[in-house]
């Protein structure tokens, strides 16, 4: 008896050292933001399709457990490129990004943690180089600025989404020309505004005058109308019912027919 429970002593001993000594190998916490990818060195080695969600794990101590950050993350570059005339520019961009959580096992499998310097930098540094060599300093500066981020967007999404990384957004936050350049540029700028604004101010100029040409044709063209449709009998008319309106008026007048010229009635207002 007293050998049995010495054997149950040393047995919880040597439990109670394992947990010590492999505890934090064999506990395992992943936070929300985590997922996890296990190395079994012994069997079956790297295991890419089954990712460890959030939560406590526990492992055997002798297998690794490779825990990867999938919130959304942000680097800046800061980098010299040459535009297609051979001129540097100095370009400053913001990235974010992440892991697809479901395919950490594959981007360990390729870059292991260190994903961030060995892929997500020097893609982008790759892609800013090549879209920027298709453009001119003044079109990357200014006119096609939108267009060279959309593009190097467009390049280096495709390239780390190939590589299990999703390119959430990417910002040229500032480019620096060589001085001289860029008060080149500002110059023919500003000079291309003021044409605009004069252009505008002729077009405007040329609108007002059509319109009051074009007012002008329509008024004599209905004082013609007019004219031609004024006959004497019209006019006759018009003057007899304008006669008979007055006659029912409350008003004293007085009324002569045919005293006027061409016949027409003559309105005396005999109130005093």
């Amino acid at each position: 008896m007293k050998n049995k429970y010495t054997n149950v002593i040393i047995i919880i001993v040597i439990a109670v050292i394992l947990l010590i000594v492999f505890g934090n190998s064999m506990f395992i916490k992943i936070e929300a933001t985590q997922r996890g990818v296990i190395f079994r060195q012994f069997t079956t080695g790297l295991d890419k399709e089954n990712v460890y969600q959030p939560g406590f794990h526990i492992i055997a101590p002798w297998n690794d457990m490779h825990i990867f950050n999938v919130a959304e993350q942000k680097i800046d570059e800061t980098m010299d490129v040459l535009d297609r005339n051979g001129l540097s520019i100095n370009i400053e961009i913001t990235v974010r990004f992440a892991p697809y959580p479901d395919r950490v096992g594959y981007l360990y499998e390729a870059f292991k943690l260190d994903y961030v310097s060995l892929l997500v930098g020097p893609e982008i540094r790759s892609a800013v180089r090549q879209v920027a060599g298709r453009y001119s300093a003044e079109e990357i500066y200014s006119t096609k600025r939108s267009e060279v981020e959309q593009k190097i967007i467009e390049e280096a999404g495709r390239k780390l989404r190939d590589n299990n990384i999703d390119m959430k957004a990417l910002l040229i936050r500032s480019i620096n020309l060589p001085p001289d350049i860029r008060a080149a540029i500002e110059n023919k700028l500003k000079q291309e505004q003021e044409a605009l604004a004069y252009k505008f101010r002729l077009d405007k100029e040329n609108s007002e005058a059509e319109r009051k040409r074009i007012a002008a044709e329509g008024e004599a063209r209905a004082n013609k109308i007019i004219n031609s449709s004024l006959t004497s009998e019209l006019l006759t008319m018009r003057g007899i019912e304008a006669t008979l309106k007055l006659g029912e008026s409350p008003n004293a007048k007085v009324v002569i027919v045919g005293g006027g010229r061409n016949g027409l009635p003559i309105i005396l207002n005999t109130e005093k």
